[in-house]
């Protein structure tokens, strides 16, 4: 790798790592290497009353959203939002017309604890108004040391007067990629964002989950992250051999292999979306439909189909622009459209819809009995049968709890005669959540003779 005053690596911004030769690249703001970066790299034309601007950030705020030029301080907070290495309140955010738009929120982060929610917009930080300004610039404002307070103005949909929070910065752990065994066997993994170490953790989560009968990849929220991770992701899913289209300007269109994977997600797939998957969720997401290797489910996502590059200087500032827009294999657009799932979902349905889709499949033949409605929490179920049952041969999977959207719930049998037993759950149901309850046929009669076929129904606890 060459050394040079000037560095140039795409994100997605990356694709890879190229050092490209600069003459002139001081201590001082380089505005003139700007300007030519910007004539030979940018996406599209630029006029002249852009380029004249005095300033790096001027000029980068004339051209699209997603550009900006930043200082050293705010490219490193920026790369540790991508690593999931965050000090601050827990937010993914983007920018907006009004200031700067809360896209995800971490988990049990200050954030989530002080109840801003996914949309939300920061209008100002401590008094300072967040209108105009990119999220570069925002995130050393609404970030800080360890243990110190912010306070934010916020507008929320629906709510007439802005919201003013006082939250205190925290150092945030989150992996890239969390994984769990739903009920059914019905493997989980939700991948936060397209980090360096995120194929790494997806192939960890799926060896954990081995032998599960299909999986649910969970991409809402999802802001996107490197291309290459996204190239490494593809790869996991098989029969995907292709990641995406790129068009660089004045260039043909390439298409990107995916890298393949030697652990591979087997059975059906359910992908999630919403409109907050942007960037490389809908890289992956587009590149998965169009090779039908997952059933997307959710809401139609953000529409960021451009990819950035990252061009750095001698005295650590970064410009960031737009160098190319990316398409699915076959030339499918996404900036400015986004990607519309193959089952469109009401918010917040995505995983119990998928889950409940994945479990019906697998009870193919089953009998679908009348669902029972507005159960109390401590609900018991009653099973009876035609015939003198020998209740010997229940075992201990003849009965399944299922709680759609989470894990199967432990449940005990009496037997309560011949005929009838009742089914009772170790723990009191969740008020407003729904449930399969699933009657195997593992049973026989007196006579020796065993159920044909298998039972379920849908249940809703009030």
């Amino acid at each position: 790798m060459l050394r040079n005053p000037m560095q140039r690596f795409i994100m997605l911004f990356a694709v890879l790592f190229i050092m490209l030769p600069l003459h002139h690249a001081t201590a001082a703001e380089p505005i003139d290497a700007i300007r030519q970066l910007i004539k030979d790299y940018y996406v599209d034309e630029v006029p002249d009353s852009v380029l004249s601007r005095s300033t790096g950030k001027e000029i980068a705020n004339g051209l699209d959203p997603h550009s900006a030029y930043m200082s050293k301080q705010e490219y490193e907070a920026f790369i540790n939002g991508i690593e999931q290495r965050i000090v601050g309140i827990g937010v993914v955010l983007e920018e907006s017309q009004n200031g700067i738009k809360v896209i995800s929120v971490i988990k049990d982060g200050p954030a989530f604890k002080a109840g801003i929610v996914p949309g939300d917009i920061i209008t100002h930080v401590d008094g300072t108004s967040l209108k105009g300004k990119s999220v570069q610039a925002a995130v050393p404002l609404i970030g800080g040391k360890e243990n110190t307070d912010v306070s934010l103005t916020i507008e929320r949909e629906k709510t007439e007067k802005p919201l003013m929070l006082t939250i205190r910065r925290a150092e945030i752990h989150l992996p890239t990629v969390e994984s769990e065994m739903l009920g059914g066997n019905i493997g989980y993994i939700r991948l936060n964002s397209f980090a360096t170490d995120s194929a790494r953790e997806m192939e960890d989560a799926i060896r954990l989950l081995a032998g599960a009968d299909g999986f649910i990849v969970d991409i809402r929220n999802n802001g996107g992250g490197y291309i290459t991770a996204a190239q490494e992701i593809a790869g996991f899913f098989p029969g995907v051999e292709q990641a995406f289209q790129l068009r660089e300007k004045n260039k043909k269109p390439v298409i990107y292999p995916s890298v393949n994977q030697k652990q591979k997600i087997n059975g059906p797939v359910s992908l999630l979306i919403n409109e907050y998957s942007a960037s490389a969720s809908e890289m992956l997401a587009v590149n998965l439909k169009e090779q039908k290797a997952a059933m997307l489910y959710g809401e139609n996502t953000y529409g960021k189909g451009t990819m950035q590059s990252m061009y750095a200087f001698t005295d650590g500032s970064v410009l960031k622009m737009t160098t190319a827009r990316f398409y699915s294999p076959k030339g499918i657009v996404v900036d400015k459209v986004g990607v519309t799932p193959d089952v469109k979902t009401h918010k917040n349905e995505e995983l119990t819809t998928a889950h409940y889709e994945q479990l019906l499949k697998k009870l193919d033949g089953y009998t679908a009995f009348p669902a029972m409605e507005n159960v109390k929490t401590t609900k018991r179920f009653t099973v009876s049968m035609t015939k003198e049952m020998d209740w010997r041969q229940l075992g201990t999977k003849a009965v399944q709890l299922i709680e759609v959207g989470g894990k199967e719930r432990s449940v005990r049998i009496e037997v309560k005669d011949g005929k009838t037993i009742e089914v009772i759950p170790e723990a009191p149901l969740l008020s407003g959540e729904k449930y399969v309850l699933i009657i195997h046929p593992a049973w026989k009669d007196k006579a020796g003779v065993g159920m044909k076929k298998g039972i379920y129904l849908d249940v809703t606890v009030e």
